[in-house]
């Protein structure tokens, strides 16, 4: 794009624009999902465990697919299309639960939780539901993770960049904390149809504010796609793996002129990963009288070349992120069961009660607030006490430490919910309570909610930096796409639990639900054990010092 294209279009100008249509959308997708477990429990007559495991997949999805939409985006149609489209297509599948709520024929008959004369749906119910959720899920997965690359495309500037990423998570989350008390109230206070009617209400104005600002966008133009220059330079390598490697970077094809954008190109590729050098190493008939490529199967760049190093490099870091959030994804759901079977009225004499549903929105509150202090405290407070700043992945590692500690009170509390159902014999027993404040379950969620805040900006921001420049939209995505397969994990866990042992019936009273949190310490005590050996042996790719972007991730 030209100068003047430049500072025609983008800059803070279009933060509004941008931030009002991430805060909608996700108070439009938060609305649903916070509650949904409840919602197949009472309107559905599904059993606790399944409704656990729907709405992991749910999840799952939601944090998966944004892959789909950063490769299209990246390679065909940009940030801007993906987005409206998504935006319409999240629409459609609210809609379609609103219509689940409002029409009794679209939902079995109510019945008690735990009944055995309860009716499961039929076939057309579940359809109905299932198109909804699908619909819904891949809206919302299409739109949420790509609007982080647009927005971080308006500014010329890491530290506007950084400001940016910041205020980004900070919306998405005090987004979800709305969504998770105000619509979830509603949903269980007034009806589900109005809650999910909110839900859509707010899907339209995040879609009508991001159209609004249109002319102002700095639409980046797209390059092809990048997983295909990947692709060329492995077949390039394998074609040409019988060729000696030169030392001279006139021998390696550096393209028709020197990309701006790529100013850190190696002359000569580097040693890391040998073999790829290979792609870019010219022989005969490999180019034009031009100076152009003359077959793109058989000849890369040094440049993409070392893009697909980077990637390889990074891997391993990334791979450490599955096995975070799988812990993280299975008490995520069990917190909300455990929930229905806690008293969660304020205090003793009071009539009103928090809904089960809305018990994450203490992670999110937790993130949130730790966001800022961190930020604005913490970080200033180490780079003054030690004279240097904290690295993003030191900030990450603390999140893996943190999270361990949460699951650990996550097991201390639950058997300590066992221990008191257990003495007043009410673990044979559906729809009771069991005297135990749902209020214990506060301080795990926050530990949560404080790792988050560690390790979820800085991996955003380290996979940003990181990442090749044609694949921007894809790095923010590949942080989504890891929570996505830890929520599908989680799932595969949780039936491999009840295949094995006891812990996880349908009436959680009966179980040992303290064993499958303290299972998910040491999972987790295992990947950061992991993620230790790939940080240390991790070297920044980006010529920036990534010191000095932890305190604007």
């Amino acid at each position: 794009m030209d100068e003047a294209a430049r500072t025609r279009r983008g800059g803070w100008t279009t933060f509004p624009f941008i931030i009002g249509t991430m805060g909608c959308l996700t108070l439009a997708a938060g609305g649903w999902v916070a509650n949904l477990i409840v919602y197949l429990i009472e309107e559905f007559n599904m059993k606790s465990i399944n409704a656990a495991k729907i709405y992991n997949f749910v999840n799952g999805s939601i944090t998966l697919f944004p892959i789909v939409g950063a490769i299209i985006a990246d390679s065909f149609v940009g940030c801007f299309s993906v987005i409206w489209f998504s935006s319409l297509v999240s629409l459609l599948g609210t809609l379609l639960l609103v219509l689940t709520a409002t029409i009794k024929h679209l939902r079995p008959p109510t019945c008690e939780n735990g009944s055995s004369e309860c009716k499961y749906p039929s076939h057309l119910q579940f359809a109905i539901l299932y198109l909804g959720l699908a619909l819904a899920s891949l809206g919302t997965a299409g739109a949420r993770f790509t609007i982080a690359p647009m927005g971080a495309d308006q500014f010329d500037s890491s530290k506007h960049q950084g400001i940016f990423f910041n205020w980004y998570i900070f919306t998405m989350y005090t987004a979800s904390v709305i969504s998770s008390t105000a619509i979830v109230y509603v949903q269980d206070n007034v009806s589900w149809a109005w809650g999910f009617g909110l839900c859509a209400l707010a899907n339209v104005l995040g879609l009508v504010v991001f159209l609004s600002g249109s002319r102002f966008y700095r639409i980046v133009k797209t390059q092809g796609s990048p997983f295909k220059s990947l692709a060329q330079v492995i077949v390039g390598a394998i074609n040409k793996r019988r060729m000696v490697l030169s030392d001279k970077s006139e021998d390696y094809y550096h393209g028709l002129h020197e990309d701006r954008s790529h100013k850190t190109a190696a002359k000569i590729p580097t040693p890391f990963f040998r073999f790829l050098n290979r792609a870019a190493l010219i022989t005969e008939g490999d180019t034009t009288p031009g100076g152009s490529i003359a077959k793109q199967w058989k000849l890369s760049t040094v440049q993409q070349v070392e893009d697909l190093k980077s990637l390889v490099k990074i891997f391993p870091l990334w791979s450490t992120g599955v096995f975070l959030c799988t812990p993280l994804a299975i008490q995520l759901s069990l917190a909300i069961i455990q929930a229905l079977t806690m008293d969660r009225r304020l205090h003793g004499g009071s009539h009103f009660r928090i809904p089960a549903g809305s018990m994450p929105v203490f992670i999110l509150i937790s993130t949130s607030v730790s966001i800022f202090i961190i930020d604005r405290l913490l970080f200033p407070l180490w780079e003054k006490l030690t004279k240097r700043p904290l690295t993003l992945l030191q900030r990450i590692g603390i999140g893996h430490a943190l999270t361990i500690i949460s699951m650990a009170v996550s097991a201390v509390v639950e058997l300590k919910r066992l221990k008191i159902a257990h003495s007043r014999n009410l673990q044979n027993q559906t729809n009771v309570v069991v005297p135990i404040s749902a209020f214990w379950l506060v301080p795990q969620l926050a530990i949560a909610g404080l790792g988050e805040a560690f390790h979820f900006p800085g991996q955003v921001a380290l996979y940003y930096q990181e990442f090749p420049e044609s694949m921007k939209s894809t790095s923010t995505a590949a942080v989504a796409m890891f929570i996505g397969i830890a929520f599908y994990i989680s799932n595969a866990l949780i039936d491999q639990v009840r295949r094995v042992t006891g812990w996880l019936p349908d009436n959680i009273n009966n179980g040992r639900l303290d064993n499958v949190y303290w299972l998910c310490c040491i999972v987790g005590g295992l990947n950061f054990v992991y993620y230790i050996a790939c940080a240390s042996l991790y070297k920044y790719q980006n010529v920036e010092k990534p010191e000095h972007d932890c305190n604007k991730s």
